[in-house]
């Protein structure tokens, strides 16, 4: 659960233009992401497990578009 006195760090790709971006962070095991133009809306968690998992897809190309 994230502490609502804690400050996040949140990092975004190098890739990133124009402010239309995915943002990661993380609070203890847990895996936040957000959008960058919509800090509103609450992030999306995922364990550290579901989160390595999805960055190894990525990896291999799992994930096609088009």
């Amino acid at each position: 659960m994230i502490n609502p006195t804690e400050r996040l760090h949140w990092r975004r790709s190098r890739d990133c233009t124009g402010g239309t971006c995915v943002e990661v962070a993380t609070v203890g095991d847990e895996v936040l992401i957000r959008d960058s133009k919509n800090l509103g809306i609450a992030p999306l968690a995922f364990t550290r497990a579901e989160w390595e998992a999805f960055v190894a897809g990525v990896k291999a190309g799992d994930f096609g578009f088009g």
